[in-house]
């Protein structure tokens, strides 16, 4: 861990900017924001029209001079003003002025693992634009291990997967600290691509955006199992008329289109255990991997791990905030750093 426990402490406000979700974690109020990571802006005025759940509804819906801006990609913040403004308002006047009292505010951020300096800055300038005097950067996976329970501190391999909407990260952790990690481009919005491509290509159906995910969880009981239903009925718009209709779609194709995108998932794992000493990858094969980050509930990726690398896969039980709550149970003190016996005190 880059960042000492203690500095962590000192913190009052945990931000997860997410390419999905933003989240706030404040010390002793618990999670406070969890709104999509989108702002409506007009084009005309420059004016902030929606921020969160309303300016996702308005995405693919507003007319030509109003915007939806997603500010953040794949955690990090590629647009710092309009991040500021979309915090500020997620916030609220409220929580704004409790935390302006705070002479030395101090944040703490989760950075995608191997973000380079540039996205690093970033998010530091977008927290600091908010008041923060100062910022503590942690490694989201680190964050996402300690938010779902796993033992970090301890001399045993714990895997962990971040799944988000635009990246993928995996990574074996022992004694606090990342022994091997990767980070793979592919995330959910990948695997909802793949779907769209799929109905247009052989249906010639437009699916509205916002229809992708309920489709996948319309699936998640056990479409995308083998014993789930073989087909399933899709609303959407007719390529070359503009028509509203509706398809019989296989499931078993749709199964097909998700997991394409999903093989670099596979060779992202296989890459981590070949870099992983011998050692940790045997109590992997007890522990298995844990599955963290919103894209986690994919329905049948957990099925297709284990069969893939034959390991136990779990999901944790809140993956989507596992991140956000590890950052605040390190802010809160809930974390003791292992004290290792100094030879010294032997004699």
């Amino acid at each position: 861990m880059t960042v000492s426990l203690e500095q962590l402490r000192r913190c009052h406000i945990a931000v997860d900017l997410g390419a999905a979700r933003t989240r706030v974690f404040v010390k002793g109020a618990g999670l406070v924001v969890d709104e999509p990571s989108a702002a409506a802006v007009n084009t005309r005025t420059g004016a902030l029209i929606a921020v969160g759940a309303l300016a996702e509804q308005m995405t693919g819906r507003t007319p030509d001079y109003i915007r939806v801006v997603r500010p953040i990609t794949g955690g990090t913040v590629i647009d710092i003003e309009m991040a500021q403004r979309m915090l500020r308002h997620l916030l609220g006047d409220k929580l704004r002025r409790q935390l302006r009292r705070k002479p030395w505010l101090r944040a703490a951020a989760s950075t995608p693992h191997d973000s380079d300096p540039l996205a690093q800055r970033a998010a530091v300038e977008t927290l600091v634009g908010l008041g923060a005097r100062r910022v503590e950067l942690v490694d989201t996976l680190i964050a996402a291990a300690v938010g779902c329970g796993l033992p970090v501190e301890q001399p045993t391999a714990t895997m962990i997967m971040v799944c988000g909407a635009a990246t993928t990260q995996v990574a074996v952790l022992s004694l606090g600290s990342i022994v091997t990690a990767v980070r793979i481009p592919v995330g959910g919005n990948a695997i909802d691509h793949a779907v769209i491509q799929h109905l247009r290509h052989q249906h010639e159906l437009m699916l509205p955006s916002q229809s992708v995910r309920p489709l996948q969880l319309a699936l998640s009981n056990n479409g995308l199992t083998e014993g789930g239903p073989s087909k399933t009925e899709i609303h959407g718009r007719d390529v070359a008329t503009g028509v509203a209709r509706s398809v019989m779609v296989d499931t078993a194709a749709v199964r097909e289109a998700i997991y394409t995108p999903l093989t670099a998932v596979l060779d992202g794992i296989g890459k981590v255990l070949r870099e992983c000493p011998p050692d940790l990858v045997a109590d992997l094969g007890d522990r298995g991997i844990m599955m963290v980050g919103g894209s986690a509930l994919l329905p049948g990726l957990d099925q297709m791990l284990r069969d893939a690398t034959g390991m136990p896969v779990a999901i944790a039980e809140r993956p989507d905030i596992c991140a956000v709550l590890g950052l605040g149970a390190m802010l809160e003190g809930k974390i003791q750093p292992m004290v290792l016996n100094p030879l010294a005190d032997a004699h």
